[in-house]
């Protein structure tokens, strides 16, 4: 393990109120680091910077793990009887000879280029470049790790030190005696049905591992990640100390010997962690499985962000080699290394677009100058890094089959294979498994959104059949049956009594019609099952299909009353569909996803937010303009908004006014709720958020 002062990836956070000045550590162990404080301004000293508070360690994943692989060691059980224990080694994968290449720091200016040289011909000079990395350690020992009292405490003989069954306490005490307030954990407690970390924390209530109480504080999840916060205490024969507060972030989207879909996801958990770790606070502790790959990932993406703040450039290759003399193979594959990079690209080409929403103004203004076109960065501008997004077209190979080319109604917008919704395969019948529609991520829930296109008549069935299969008890609706005199969406409902197609009869029971959108209860039969389904089909009226709506009441009323249904429902996924299944459903899904961070955190980012999107499903949210009439349109009442943002400022004590953006700015007083409502109508601002609308 080693110390270093504490470094910020991104502007320095307030420090955590939960944490009391007398937990700060002493002064950090420069002998353990092997560099001075005054070496951190210059290339060597990025191992220490790096890693300022991190400590790599993979925590206890149970007794009884997988029987994988070479090694065995003697188990001492309860009776005293020995057993012979198969271990588990880290697979460490054939690498070609180890050239003499040099690789140099990159400036970050030829980052993108060089990204893109690596990547041609299938990655190969990135495989190249990592198979010149010392393999293992180029100085120091592991006897301490290899003496028979410690064996049964490592998880895999091959790489030391780390920790194995019965060391739940051992783990404990090092996060107290460390003065840890921040634990990284990125792999989960299964994956492929192997056993990778044991749960080390209660679910509920308290547990005590050895000395230290843990009490379980707080739990949120998020769709790429949770947060769980502990308080933990020192229990002793002279008297308990005093409680501490100690923050787990659990990374959720990262797979064994993989890398996650998307860096995004990667970059807002990295910032998040650096929020939440005090700057007084000790080392943060990060795990996987092994403690070696995507622990070191994490790691070398934290440290290179530093180095582009610092330096303007990055050394990837130096610095996994200087970290490598302090835990061996740290960054485990190709495939992780090639990830490290992606993840710098991404950050430098669109930097941190993640908003406080007391910010907002100042950011609009700067997208909306147009007296200084030489450094504005204007709606056009991002609206061209997204057009400039690469459509993944090798990824689209069921769709383009010719037996499911006439289910798709527009050729250039088909579901990627890896999240397309797949349907039960007739019995006799191939290519019944397609269906125009994906899987898209929700703010706090993965698939929490089915994006289809309009059902064609011949594709109605199938339409019914994935509601029916996947559950769905929400349907969202976002074009009329024909507009311009085209043929948008064939009608997929009765007008009165039931219809039936193929297996399915569809019942409608009400039909009722509000300001902007119909609401119409239906049920659904499987006729062979004898099984029935409520289903509530929101069909919005209104949204031309070259342009925005009038006005975005209607739009956030039927935004609540989803959530609403869900609420009701259970939380299966909600079908949404325009004609083609991108535009509009694009515009519906993004303006719900920041809608509900908004909500829980006060922050929004509608650039991230819609690219996220596109890497789910191409062309989603397709022209450039700004939400006025979506989301806060000038002389807009809507008590959905208005108490997000109540609840929102409930949580801060004793504010005295709700800053939407001037200059439409109402003053709240602090005993405003839900329940009693502000007498006047909220006006709120014509330019709140931008997004590309269809």
């Amino acid at each position: 393990m080693f110390f270093s002062p504490s470094r910020q990836l991104w502007p320095p956070q307030p420090s955590s109120p939960a944490h009391h000045p007398s937990t700060v550590p002493p002064a950090a162990n420069h002998r353990a680091a092997g560099r001075s404080p005054s070496h951190r301004g210059r290339p060597g000293s990025l191992l220490c910077s790096l890693s300022a508070h991190l400590l790599l360690i993979p925590p206890d994943r149970g007794r009884h793990h997988g029987k994988a692989v070479v090694t065995t060691v003697d188990k001492k059980i309860p009776n005293g009887i020995l057993e012979e224990q198969e271990q588990q080694t880290v697979v460490l994968l054939p690498r070609s000879p180890s050239t003499s290449k040099t690789y140099f720091p990159i400036l970050v200016e030829n980052l993108e280029d060089e990204y893109r040289i690596r990547s041609a011909d299938d990655g190969k000079l990135f495989r190249e470049e990592y198979n010149s990395l010392p393999r293992g350690y180029t100085q120091g020992t592991c006897e301490e790790a290899n003496k028979e009292e410690n064996k049964e405490k490592n998880r895999y003989p091959n790489i030391l030190p780390c920790p194995k069954p019965d060391t739940v306490a051992d783990f404990w005490r090092m996060i107290w005696e460390q003065k840890a307030a921040t634990i990284v954990m990125l792999t989960n407690l299964k994956e492929r049905k192997e056993d990778k970390c044991y749960q080390y924390w209660p679910d509920q209530g308290c547990w005590t591992y050895g000395n230290i109480r843990v009490v379980v504080e707080d739990f949120t999840a998020l769709v790429d990640y949770t947060i769980r916060k502990f308080c933990i205490q020192h229990q002793s024969t002279d008297g308990s100390k005093s409680p501490r507060l100690v923050t787990q972030l659990h990374f959720t989207s990262w797979p064994d010997f993989g890398v996650p879909f998307s860096p995004i996801g990667m970059l807002k958990f990295l910032k998040k962690v650096k929020q939440v770790n005090p700057s007084y606070a000790g080392p943060i502790v990060v795990h996987c499985s092994a403690g070696v790959g995507r622990t070191g990932t994490f790691i070398v993406i934290d440290g290179m962000i530093d180095m582009m703040y610092e330096e303007q450039k990055v050394d990837v290759f130096g610095f996994v080699t200087r970290i490598r003399d302090q835990r061996s193979q740290l960054v485990q594959t190709d495939m992780q290394y090639s990830f490290i990079y992606q993840a710098l690209v991404e950050y430098y080409l669109y930097g941190d677009t993640e908003l406080d929403v007391s910010s907002l103004e100042g950011h609009l203004q700067k997208l909306h100058n147009t007296y200084a076109p030489s450094d504005r960065v204007g709606l056009e501008e991002e609206f061209k890094k997204l057009t400039n997004m690469r459509i993944m077209k090798e990824n689209m190979r069921t769709g383009n089959l010719p037996a499911n080319m006439k289910k798709n109604r527009v050729l250039q917008i088909i579901p990627y294979d890896f999240n397309r919704v797949i349907l039960s395969m007739r019995r006799g019948q191939e290519f019944t498994d397609y269906i125009n529609a994906s899987f898209i991520d929700g703010y706090r829930q993965k698939d929490y959104f089915i994006a289809t296109q309009g059902p064609l008549s011949h594709t109605v069935e199938d339409f019914w059949r994935m509601v029916w299969e996947w559950k769905c008890h929400s349907i969202v609706m976002l074009t009329e049956l024909q507009e311009r005199e085209q043929d948008k969406c064939f009608q997929y409902w009765p007008s009165e009594n039931s219809v039936t197609y193929s297996d399915y009869t569809v019942e409608i029971k009400g039909d009722t019609l509000s300001d902007t959108f119909s609401l119409r209860d239906l049920v659904l039969t499987h006729n062979q099952e004898k099984q029935m389904r409520m289903v509530r089909h929101f069909h919005f009226h209104g949204w031309p299909e070259i342009g925005i709506p009038a006005e975005g009441k209607g739009m956030i009323d039927i935004i609540a009353s989803v959530q609403k249904q869900q609420q009701q429902s259970g939380n299966h996924p909600i079908v949404v569909h325009c004609s083609a299944g991108a535009g509009r459903t694009g515009t519906f899904i993004a303006l719900s996803n920041i809608l509900e961070r908004v909500k829980a955190e006060g922050l929004l980012d509608v650039f991230q937010t819609v690219k996220s999107l596109r890497m789910q499903r191409p062309h989603m949210v397709q022209t450039v303009v700004s939400l006025p009439q979506m989301l806060y349109s000038a002389r807009l009442q809507n008590t959905f908004v208005l108490n997000i943002f109540l609840n929102r400022t409930n949580k801060k004590k004793r504010i005295k006014k709700i800053t939407l953006c001037s200059p439409y700015v109402y003053h709240v007083s602090p005993n405003i709720s839900p329940d009693h409502p502000h007498p006047c109508s909220i006006k709120l601002c014509s330019t709140w958020f931008h997004v590309m609308l269809y």
